[in-house]
């Protein structure tokens, strides 16, 4: 695995994540919720924070972490990498 600083150019990939986690971990979310926080994060929330992906060998994006001021304001895993130690400290 590699980890590295994203861009803007993986937003695309990073809300699939953030969506597709927040679906599995998330159940006191309804999809509306979902829906409209979407575009939130992705025109307010990743700029407000350092963003770093984890890309598998293959350079697919497979889980990021947003870092504001010390702290864990983000951390999603792509739903198929769940408890296989990719968001362990």
């Amino acid at each position: 695995m590699l980890i590295k600083s994203a861009e803007q150019k993986d937003y695309a990939s990073l809300i699939e994540i953030w969506e597709a986690s927040v679906s599995h971990t998330h159940d006191f979310l309804t999809q509306q919720h979902i829906d409209e926080l979407k575009p939130l994060i992705l025109t307010h929330y990743f700029d407000a924070v350092s963003l770093f992906c984890c890309k598998d060998n293959s350079g697919k994006i497979i889980g990021f972490i947003g870092v504001a001021g010390g702290n864990i304001e983000m951390l999603f895993v792509e739903p198929t990498f769940f408890a296989k130690g990719l968001a362990r400290s």
